[in-house]
């Protein structure tokens, strides 16, 4: 089958070849996303680039003007995201600054944890700081809700055939409206949305590198926190992720942000848009396999899980959900 956005594609860097000194024979696909995005690499003979991306979003389902705007308001912020080199909003190309291949994921480990993730902290608050309202989208309660309900739709019951009782409905209902209530009490900052180790890269200078923003919107303040260290791809103990939390909160407090005094409240709040993320990625992960053909993220389903029933055995007004998800532990094969 003829990749026709790939000859238009082809096209566009023929014409910027002279500009960037493009070795169109070098371009290879980098990556793809859970989206219609996807992402190429291409060669370039100055020396000061050495190689460039190429992003690759259909306007009918991606358009660029969302990426565009927030990846401007992250420069300005201090952060280190692709400079955009060239774009062409008619189809859906971006050329960009290459911040790498080393991911987060791929660099982290138990001597290299510490560092990186006080980098990401640092990064994280400037972004913070640097908030305003009306900016981006106000991450309300029916874009809360909705997330939420894809874990009954996508996971329980296209995923694994579970169709809820009248009694476990309603609990289910009720757990919803306690964290969307706690959400939507925390203080209010810019919300990167996937803020986590696949999406940071490790770079030389100003680490990390962060990428896939374009969701962006303005909502809690622990949001980007409970994406970091309750990631869905690696796991830690505990004790460590209560460590970092601890750092992030006593560096975001003396920066000026608007955090609890109390910790323990911070903390609380960290784990309840936890598992309100964590319920929606559930869904998510189940509706990419079951609609999209996307098998690669079914690995990662046991651990997002388990984090799920964790946080909600914590705390005595989430016990029915804990009932509801440890139900499901057994169906996991299916």
């Amino acid at each position: 089958m003829t990749d026709t956005r790939l000859i238009t594609l082809q096209n566009w860097l023929e014409a910027l070849k002279p500009r960037w000194q493009l070795d169109l024979a070098t371009l290879a696909p980098a990556s793809a996303d859970a989206s219609f995005r996807r992402y190429f690499r291409i060669d370039s003979q100055n020396p000061d680039f050495g190689s460039l991306i190429i992003m690759d979003a259909p306007p009918q389902h991606e358009p660029l003007n969302t990426f565009i705007q927030v990846d401007l308001l992250l420069a300005e912020a201090g952060l280190n995201v692709p400079q955009i080199l060239e774009q062409n909003l008619a189809e859906g190309f971006l050329l960009l600054n290459d911040l790498g291949n080393k991911t987060y994921l791929s660099e982290l480990n138990e001597n290299t944890a510490d560092h990186l993730y006080q980098a990401a902290t640092t990064a994280l608050i400037k972004m913070q700081l640097a908030s305003k309202p009306n900016v981006l989208p106000n991450y309300v309660a029916p874009l809360l809700q909705r997330e939420l309900d894809l874990f009954p739709e996508w996971y329980l019951g296209k995923h694994l055939g579970i169709k809820l009782n009248t009694s476990q409905d309603l609990q289910l209902k009720q757990a919803f409206e306690l964290i969307i209530q706690n959400n939507l009490a925390q203080a209010k900052v810019y919300v990167h949305r996937d803020y986590h180790s696949r999406n940071l890269m490790v770079t030389e200078k100003n680490n990390p590198g962060v990428l896939d923003f374009q969701d962006a919107v303005y909502g809690p303040i622990t949001y980007d926190a409970s994406s970091l260290w309750r990631d869905a791809y690696i796991a830690w103990p505990e004790e460590k992720i209560i460590d970092w939390v601890i750092k992030f909160w006593e560096q975001g407090r003396r920066a000026g942000l608007d955090m609890p005094t109390d910790f323990g409240q911070f903390y609380r709040d960290f784990e309840w848009m936890g598992l309100q993320r964590h319920l929606k990625v559930l869904g998510i992960f189940a509706r990419l396999f079951h609609r999209d053909g996307k098998d690669g993220y079914l690995k990662d389903i046991p651990l997002v899980l388990k984090y799920a029933i964790a946080t909600a055995n914590r705390y005595i007004e989430l016990k029915p959900l804990a009932r509801i998800l440890e139900s499901t532990r057994g169906s996991q094969d299916v």
